[in-house]
This record gives structure tokens, C-alpha cells and sequence, in this order.
């Protein structure tokens, strides 16, 4: 469903802490070629969308100090469309930001928000799927989000509860949004058949989710709005630098959707993966007769199971007789870590910097 009131808005501004030490704070994941195929992930999600939205209409929502890298990556959306963040406030800001801005540029607009770093198999079918929720939030005073059917009992996404009750688009009433569960509920809810896993993959109006801010997220609305007239006006930045940082640090799932009594979900079986950790990406992609990922050319694995090898060094890396490892090569750092230890890669790299090792 493509028409003059139909947004995407691409959520960039993330540091990917959880892929340290290839995502930097000056480097993020979203601007890495991590899957090896030659383009950024921020570059993939920007041509997935650019299939059925036009450039113009496609904004990038991302931190002050990566607006240039975005610039980079998507040189064919207008720099306006680059809406940049003074702090980082979690995504509850951010998706207010975003819809005051929009509203100011057409108050019928109807957008999709997601991330920048996920990958779709099935992009044909997410597609179909994207422009469905778009007709339907056009609509009505809905919020939807995609619910990808869950394949295995994953510990590490959210899980949205459909109520069952499905409409004539196909969309599910949702009953509950569900916190990252441990092992047992993560496998009940797979044999339960209900939950999905939540990708963070928003459909709305401009007004639809303006309102819910105002009901929900009181405080937000209220400080994003002191002076509606400044957005989408060369006096933009300059006001979200001054409120915006003000503003509380919530994710939109807590701010909104789990407050909101108008949620509906799309269930959707669409090749999608988070590729939130180096285990995720191992998952992903094509392994060898060992179960061995192995990005790099100048790479030599013998007699190794089951391990994440990226090295992009002019040196031959050879490694033998490794099981269940995750080994990064960067240039200035070498992370040789157990794989199912990789949950405390986030907090390691925190420590580093406050230890000032890079």
C-alpha cells in the first residue's frame, strides 16, 4: 500500500554492545558489512523498505554523532530525513520524536518503525505483510506489530500473547506482552502455540501513537510537545536539543504497548533474526561440516567445532581444536571467548572501557 501518506522510519541509533569488539561506539553494528555480503545491515533494511516506500519517504532516526555515517550508508534519503538524537533515551522518545516530526510533515501520516539491524529472509512475503498493516493502521486507531512465529524456545527475544481472536485482515488482538522468559516459560510458550516473538516491528499512525503517548506516556508527550511548531522547521534541533534529553529513559514497549488496550498483531513467518548476539549471527548463517561460521579469507580451521570465526586481519588466523568458541579478530583487539558465556560480552567491553585498555 503505497501512497503520499505512507513513512518508514528506520531506528539506528543503537551501539551493539553485544557484538563488541566489531561494533564500536564509533562504528556501530548497524554500519557493518557483518554478514559478508558486501552492504552495511542499516544498507539492507534501507532497500528492503525502498521496495514499496520512496526515498523521500524514508527517515532515519539515529544519534547526533552518526548522522554522517548514515548520510554515508543511504546517500539517496534528503539529509532532513536524517533525525538525530542529542542523547540516548531508549526507544519511547525516540518513537514520539519521530511521530511529532512526522505529524508536522503530513498529519495523515500512517509509518512503520523498525530497526536497522535485522535481517528477512522472506522479504517478499514481510512486504505483503508491511503494506497489509500499513491499509489497516491507515484505518483505524490500531497499533500493530509484527509477531514472528517463534521457531525454537529462545530465552533471549519478548514474546507477545495473542488473545487467538483474529480479524478479517488477519491481524490477532493482542492480550499481553511478555519480558525476555527463562528456559521452562520460553519452551511453554512454544507449546502453547499463542506467542510470538516481538520484533520490534511498529505500524501506526501519526495520531494514533501521539495519543497513546499522551495517554500513557504523559510525561513524554508533554515535554516532546511544549512547542509543536518547531518541528519540521529549521528550529527543530535546536528545541529537541534542549527538551529531548529531559525526557525518560523507557523502552516504547513499557511507555506504550503494554499500557495500550488497541495493540494488534501480525503473525508472520519471514525468515527474521534479531542477529542481537554472536550467537544469533552463528545461527544465521551457513556453517561448514563442523557447524564452524567462518568469516574471512586469510582463515584456517582444523579439527574445530561449532565456533564463531570472524577475522578480516591480511594475516593467516589458524586455529585447531576449538569447540564451542566465538573468535573476533579486530585490529586492535582479539576476543576468544566460550560461546555459551558470550551473555557477559556486553558488561566485558563496559569494563575495558572503564579500565581504559582501548
Amino acid at each position: 500500500m503505497d501512497n503520499n501518506n505512507t513513512y518508514v522510519a528506520i531506528m539506528a541509533g543503537g551501539v551493539g554492545s553485544r557484538f563488541w569488539p566489531a561494533s564500536r561506539e564509533t562504528l556501530p553494528k548497524q554500519f557493518l558489512d557483518i554478514l559478508g555480503l558486501g552492504k552495511s545491515l542499516i544498507r539492507m533494511t534501507y532497500e528492503r523498505f525502498n521496495q514499496i516506500i520512496p526515498a523521500e519517504r524514508i527517515l532515519v532516526v539515529t544519534n547526533k554523532v552518526y548522522k554522517d555515517l548514515v548520510a554515508e550508508h543511504i546517500p539517496e534519503i534528503p539529509e532532513s530525513n536524517i533525525i538525530t538524537e542529542p542523547s540516548r533515551n531508549n526507544t519511547g522518545p525516540c518513537v514520539a520524536y519521530t511521530a511529532f516530526r512526522l505529524n508536522a510533515m503530513n498529519p495523515n501520516a500512517t509509518f512503520v518503525v523498525a530497526p536497522s539491524d535485522h535481517v528477512i529472509l522472506k522479504e517478499d512475503i514481510f512486504l505483503k505483510l508491511i503494506n497489509k498493516a500499513l491499509d489497516f493502521a491507515s484505518r483505524e486507531e490500531v497499533i500493530v506489530t509484527l509477531g514472528i512465529q517463534p521457531t525454537r524456545p529462545d530465552t533471549g527475544y519478548g514474546y507477545i500473547e495473542s488473545t487467538g481472536e483474529g480479524n478479517s485482515a488477519g491481524l490477532e488482538k493482542v492480550a499481553s506482552f511478555r519480558e525476555k522468559p527463562n528456559a521452562e516459560t520460553a519452551q511453554a510458550y512454544l507449546d502453547d502455540g499463542s506467542y510470538y516473538w516481538n520484533a520490534g516491528i511498529f505500524v501506526w499512525s501519526s495520531k494514533t501513537i501521539l495519543g497513546s503517548f499522551k495517554k500513557n506516556a504523559t510525561d513524554i508527550y508533554d515535554i516532546l510537545s511544549q512547542d509543536t511548531s518547531k518541528y519540521n522547521t529549521p528550529e527543530e534541533q535546536a528545541y529537541i536539543d534542549k527538551v529531548y534529553p529531559t525526557t525518560p529513559s523507557i523502552s516504547v514497549d513499557y511507555a506504550i504497548l503494554e499500557n495500550a488496550d488497541n495493540v494488534y498483531t501480525l503473525p508472520a513467518d519471514i525468515g527474521w533474526s534479531d542477529l542481537g548476539t554472536w550467537n544469533a549471527l552463528h545461527a544465521h548463517l551457513d556453517k561448514d561440516e563442523s557447524d564452524t561460521v567462518v568469516l574471512g579469507d586469510n582463515t584456517l580451521v582444523l579439527n574445530s567445532k561449532n565456533c564463531m570465526i570472524r577475522s578480516d586481519a591480511e594475516k593467516l588466523v589458524i586455529v585447531k581444536d576449538l569447540e564451542d568458541y566465538i573468535v573476533i579478530d579486530e585490529s586492535d583487539v582479539l576476543l576468544i571467548y566460550p560461546k555459551n558465556q558470550e551473555q557477559e560480552i556486553k558488561q566485558l567491553r563496559k569494563s575495558i572501557e572503564q579500565k581504559k585498555f582501548l
